[in-house]
């Protein structure tokens, strides 16, 4: 008889920010019933994913075991947990379950797809609980930077986990439900925690977490100081930060006025699902147009420099009829995620060529983390008193610190990264095996593998540059004219000033006409001996290799 275990395996969001993707599992070795705990993306930059919409983690692993597969559980509604789940389940096909507001999204995206809206399930908080199999799962309540987050219980044959998802501890967060330490409490006295699957991405901040609600009186301060029209950019999913932003702006006689798809989508559903009220009235562009600058606040999207939200527009020019002028004020009430300062610094530039006034959140007079610092995690640990711990939501160095900080406690904590199969059946942690994971990117329309070579090429071409290479061959294999070159991102004359594109035709003319017939019958050779040449006369007039495509065209006989 084959004895059973209980597993847990990342496929996205451990070792790495983003892209949450987490499978548990329990039973005989290898025919495991399993769950999947978030389906989220990341997003692409230009220096190593060009032209790419959205990074997906790669579920290969879970499509043979599709039978195995019970449910889907999404823990609230940021997009590196819920991103990629309109692009995955048509493939996975198995019923979705989250709390309302996190629902709201999902069907949202759903409607989007063409997907039926009737799989997503809307799941109560605990002590409601959803049978999945072997499984037991209940939503239970966390503070974070969007409404509705939430921890899951996962309660198995082998022992109760703990699934932290993305929080903070915050008494009084605005909008959405509070941190209750009695509520964790009650989970740890009705049944003791084997193992607690744990967010880390600011184990590095030694410093207590601070309330949303601190930032309400630095912003009415700062937007009723503001002599023009101030703009303000935040996430778009921030709820609480959107409200404390617009009742700052009330409070200052501004009116205001939201530009961006997203930003509108979060709060409509908000209301919709009971966790936003009494927000401010707003105004149409056309109308916010109409009013004196001085009684406008605009909110909009694009806290992180994206080239087409509403903030990188408004640097470049007019957006929906409205332009920030000198001695307006714009606040990014956010911080930066690493790897998008670029893209944010050229929006702030912009803004001050303009000589627009540029906040950022100076330290954390205006923003606050949504994710719990390293003595908020400590807290946690005491509270939860699990006999293991596992860290994920971070980069490498965040999982590290984390077990190193559990294991000073006294906590049996390892490091699985995603891929990392883990036995949790025993006392601690136990590789069972590695898997392969990788990533899926949304290009356009089409689902394309990170190794396919698609984006590789892309980036091949983007530093090297093109060349096109057209040869006609009469039915004898003879040379009809000389070969042409098209170049693409390449400088038009190389040494002496001489025209590249000429240089490399009066080569390529020179070897077809010294070409032997059996080279030129065989159009493989061919073409890896015109992309040789087409480098070398390259590398010799540029110091470049570029990417070459060759096209042999023959004439046949009528």
């Amino acid at each position: 008889m084959t004895a059973n275990r209980l597993i847990y395996l990342p496929l996205g969001g451990a070792g790495e920010i983003g892209m949450n993707c987490y499978v548990y599992g329990y039973g005989p070795i290898g025919r495991e019933r399993l769950i999947l705990v978030d389906l989220g993306v990341a997003f692409p930059d230009m220096d190593t994913s060009p032209g790419v919409d959205l990074i997906m983690p790669d579920i290969s692993w879970l499509h043979d075991k599709l039978d195995r597969l019970e449910a889907i559980f999404i823990t609230h509604a940021h997009e590196d947990h819920i991103g990629a789940l309109g692009h995955h389940w048509p493939r996975l096909q198995k019923k979705v379950y989250a709390r309302r507001f996190t629902a709201t999204i999902g069907r949202l995206k759903f409607e989007e797809a063409g997907l039926p809206i009737d799989q997503i399930v809307t799941v109560d908080a605990r002590p409601a609980a959803v049978e999945a199999g072997p499984f037991r799962v209940q939503f239970v309540p966390v503070s974070h930077s969007i409404p509705e987050s939430s921890a899951l219980v996962i309660d198995t044959p082998a022992g109760r986990v703990f699934h932290s998802a993305d929080f903070k501890i915050d008494h009084s967060p605005v909008v959405g439900e509070p941190w209750d330490d009695a509520r964790l409490a009650e989970i740890v006295a009705e049944r003791p925690v084997k193992a607690m699957t744990c967010d880390s991405t600011n184990v590095f901040s030694t410093h207590p977490g601070r309330s949303e609600s601190t930032l309400a009186e630095p912003l009415t301060e700062l937007i009723r100081n503001a002599s023009g029209m101030v703009v303000a950019t935040t996430f778009g999913s921030n709820v609480a930060r959107l409200k404390t932003l617009a009742e700052a702006a009330r409070t200052a006689d501004r009116t205001i006025c939201v530009l961006g798809r997203s930003m509108k989508r979060m709060l409509t559903a908000a209301e919709e699902a009971g966790v936003l009220s009494g927000f401010p009235r707003t105004v149409t562009p056309e109308e916010a147009a109409e009013i004196p600058r001085r009684n406008l606040m605009l909110l909009v999207t694009g806290s992180q420099g994206e080239r087409r939200a509403a903030s990188a527009q408004l640097s470049r020019g007019k957006y929906l009829g409205l332009e920030m002028k000198e001695g307006d004020t714009f606040l990014f009430s956010s911080k930066t995620i690493p790897g998008n300062e670029r893209d944010v610094l050229r929006v702030w530039n912009a803004f001050s060529e303009k000589g627009v006034i540029v906040v950022d959140d100076q330290g954390g007079r205006y923003h606050v983390s949504g994710h719990a610092n390293r003595p908020d995690l400590e807290h946690v640990h005491r509270l939860i008193l699990p006999d293991m711990l596992i860290p994920m939501h971070g980069e490498h160095r965040h999982l590290v610190e984390h077990v190193r900080i559990a294991t000073e406690s006294g906590i049996a904590a390892a490091v699985a990264v995603n891929g990392t199969m883990l036995d949790l059946t025993g006392d601690v942690p136990v590789v069972a095996e590695y898997v392969e994971t990788g990533r899926v990117y949304l290009d356009g329309n089409a689902l394309i593998g990170a190794l396919d070579g698609v984006v590789r090429d892309r980036i091949r071409m983007a530093l090297n540059g093109h060349v096109l290479v057209t040869v006609i061959l009469d039915e004898t294999d003879e040379p009809m004219g000389e070969p042409w070159v098209e170049l693409m991102g390449l400088p038009a004359t190389g040494r002496g000033n001489r025209p590249l594109a000429e240089t490399m035709e009066a080569d390529l003319a020179h070897f077809t006409d010294r070409a032997g017939r059996k080279l030129l019958k065989d159009d493989a050779k061919l073409e890896e001996e015109i992309r040789r040449l087409v480098r070398q006369v390259a590398m010799e007039e540029i110091g470049k290799k570029p990417e070459v495509t060759v096209v042999i065209s023959r004439l046949m006989a009528e």
